[in-house]
């Protein structure tokens, strides 16, 4: 096939340009999943393609940062093959190789230009999603999978952890004698460009240790006895694109309107969010999130739109009882 030729290389030129192999390895994983997405060689690709590819990602709900590096590939090989190769193709397949599906109306943007900014979810509306999910391990046909999507959702809501973290979680990194309620040991913490892991200790809240205790005992024996905590049939731990396809099919389930969906990430923020509307300070809620920054702590918080007045209610109540003496 003509294009995969050019993916070789297109590979080869990365090889040339010095990237180290571990990176020319991630790049061609990631071109070949972007072409995987359109039935048609690159130069064949149309406008409506990439919009329906962008919006494909969006409700699988992939981040922001992750469609732009979708469209970052799919620019760069459009140019080498356009640049190297426009003359080939058009003589063998009578096409021009034009915008590649690329404008102005689905160029690439910063990750923060269409990142969701406004507040998570609020307690009640997670309360009611676990409840229902809760009452979906009573009669699931697998009871085992359902019993650990439960488990497994209400860890990054009550530990703040990634998905992408999450996924590596192992048995042994759950510490219930650590701290007030326990601990999870993230070993494989999300690292500044390219810093290497950075571990920390996440604590479990809000009844998170009693939620594990009992899938530990109770769940996890059901499935084959390997490392992974959140594992699969075969005992080999989720993925998680796996992770965010359970959240969906529960949120599907569930029947709720678009506008009460939610991801993975997004229990990450509702976790912060309404642990700082509970009273915990915000460099408390930085480390519980394992920022460097101040500044993306800040960005993660986003109170409700009743949290101003719910404050500005609890100082004022504060201060009767004292004048009340």
């Amino acid at each position: 096939m003509f294009q995969a030729g050019c993916v070789e290389a297109f590979a080869r030129s990365w090889v040339v340009r010095g990237f180290a192999p571990t990176t020319v390895r991630g790049y061609t994983s990631l071109l070949v999943r972007v072409l995987g997405r359109f039935d048609c060689p690159v130069w064949a690709v149309e406008a409506e393609d990439v919009d329906e590819m962008l919006h494909a990602l969006a409700v699988a709900g992939l981040a922001a940062g992750t469609r732009r590096q979708y469209l970052q590939m799919l620019r760069a090989f459009h140019t080498f093959v356009a640049q190297r190769y426009a003359i080939q193709v058009r003589a063998l397949f009578g096409i021009p190789v034009g915008g590649g599906g690329l404008d102005r109306f689905n160029r690439v943007r910063h990750a923060g230009d269409d990142a969701v900014v406004g507040p998570p979810p609020g307690r009640e509306r997670l309360q009611a999603f676990f409840s229902f999910v809760r009452s979906q391990v009573a009669v699931a046909s697998d009871y085992r999978a359902a019993a650990r999507d439960y488990a497994m959702l209400r860890t990054p809501y009550l530990s703040a952890v990634r998905v992408s973290e999450l996924v590596r979680l192992d048995r042994a990194d759950v510490y219930p004698q650590l701290g007030p309620a326990g601990k999870l040991h993230v070993r494989f913490g999300k690292a500044a460009n390219t810093s290497g892991p950075r571990p920390r200790w996440a604590p479990m809240l809000e009844g998170l240790e009693k939620i594990l205790a009992w899938y530990l005992e109770d769940v996890r024996p059901l499935f084959p006895a390997t490392p992974a905590l959140f594992c699969d049939e075969d005992g080999q731990a989720l993925k998680t694109g796996a992770v965010r396809d359970r959240l969906a099919r529960l949120l599907d389930l569930e029947g709720v309107g678009w506008d009460e969906r939610f991801t993975p990430h997004v229990l990450r923020r509702a976790c912060a969010t309404h642990q700082y509307e509970r009273g915990m300070d915000l460099i408390a809620v930085q480390q519980l999130l394992g920022h460097r920054h101040i500044a993306s702590t800040m960005a993660y918080v986003k109170p409700s739109q009743r949290f101003v007045e719910d404050a500005w209610q609890r100082a004022t109540d504060s201060v009767v009882r004292v004048l009340a003496g």
